[in-house]
């Protein structure tokens, strides 16, 4: 049996972006703190996430070369979609082909484990029911991205066995929360707490 850990950064007042969905600001120069993230990552043995962001890593991730690509591409994927296989198709294909573009703009080419992304394993029944079904699996942890909507749903139905959050030395103001829809209040465990030099703090918490 696989836990299902939700893993956002967030700035310090609760947005894990702005209202237009812009989180360019959660990208900082701590080499701790990005090590982390990484190492965390690797801790997966499936990536999920929405369709949404699933669109925009697929365009970005096959030719990326920072120290997240390799996870990213090599690890396996699943999307959320109620499009069902479609999501792998045309849009998906598109974003593929210009990422491609891209690196044949500037001598780069396609990452080891780039093909998984067109591999993708495509949840498009109920939220609940999928998720037990990828949490049946035997293996390291499956690891949740966003975006906000997607983080909202697998919170409301009580899907997160860990949260993983690095929180970042930033106040938004406002913004996307995913802890904004609660019906009722969520009582958390902390169970770890690490600070980074650039000001960043990684909290790890368990729902009791």
């Amino acid at each position: 049996m696989r836990e299902l850990i939700l893993k956002m950064s967030m700035s310090i007042d609760g947005f894990v972006s702005d209202l237009n969905g812009a989180n360019t600001w959660m990208f900082g120069a701590d080499q701790e703190a990005k090590s982390w993230s990484v190492e965390t990552l690797w801790n997966a043995s499936l990536h999920i996430m929405g369709s949404r962001t699933f669109r925009s890593m697929a365009g970005w991730w096959p030719t990326a070369t920072d120290m997240f690509a390799p996870p990213m591409n090599q690890i396996p994927k699943a999307v959320f979609s109620r499009q069902g296989q479609a999501i792998l198709g045309d849009e998906t294909l598109a974003a593929r082909n210009q990422a491609q573009t891209i690196a044949d703009a500037h001598s780069a080419k396609l990452q080891p484990g780039a093909e998984s992304w067109m591999e993708t394993y495509v949840a498009s029944g109920d939220l609940a029911e999928e998720v037990a079904r990828l949490k049946a699996g035997e293996g390291k942890p499956i690891i949740a991205h966003g975006g906000a909507g997607f983080a909202r749903s697998l919170i409301a139905e009580g899907l997160v066995d860990q949260f993983v959050l690095l929180v970042c030395p930033v106040a938004l103001g406002k913004g996307l929360s995913v802890f904004s829809e609660l019906a009722a209040p969520i009582r958390l465990k902390l169970e770890s707490s690490r600070a980074f030099p650039g000001g960043a703090v990684a909290q790890t918490y368990r729902p009791v």
